[in-house]
């Protein structure tokens, strides 16, 4: 028996459409982190880009579980001293750019380094319901009916 290690041309990435609209953020960033490095097939190699490109529609209606929205903060630093900023998951999700909530999320569970930002490149987030990649007959996932948990109601 020897290892399987799959070369660039066998591997075959398929598009991927799921609705974000009240599941939960970690579940969700999990269920694409996952399917970005495409450990969901056989033919996973480590070392090779083999996850599918994923598209994510309604971002903004995102939901987070218990008291995150006020509680979870996220911080930066802007390179002077004394310029540590912060803003709550609330507040994110208000603002200008609510996608990047998710997008940050789903950042942090893949690997740092060349590889993991080539991954992340694959993914497209789009806050309201229109998305520009019909031409790519995407495959819609119903990720909350995998399980009762997927979904906050409240």
């Amino acid at each position: 028996m020897r290892t399987y290690s799959a070369k660039a041309s066998e591997i075959e990435k398929k598009w991927l459409l799921i609705d974000a609209e009240g599941a939960v953020l970690g579940r969700l960033a999990s269920f694409i982190a996952m399917r970005l490095r495409g450990k969901h097939k056989t033919t996973f190699t480590p070392h090779m880009d083999c996850g599918d490109n994923i598209i994510i529609i309604n971002a903004e209606k995102v939901r987070l579980t218990g008291n995150k929205l006020e509680d979870k903060t996220f911080y930066w630093h802007t390179g002077h001293p004394g310029g540590i900023k912060e803003r709550k998951a609330g507040a994110t999700l208000k603002g200008p750019h609510p996608e990047r909530v998710l997008s940050k999320a789903v950042q942090r569970m893949l690997p740092q380094g060349p590889l993991g930002r080539q991954q992340l490149s694959n993914m497209r987030i789009y806050a309201g319901a229109e998305h520009p990649h019909a031409a790519q007959t995407p495959v819609t996932v119903e990720f909350k009916s995998l399980n009762r948990k997927n979904t906050r109601i409240g």
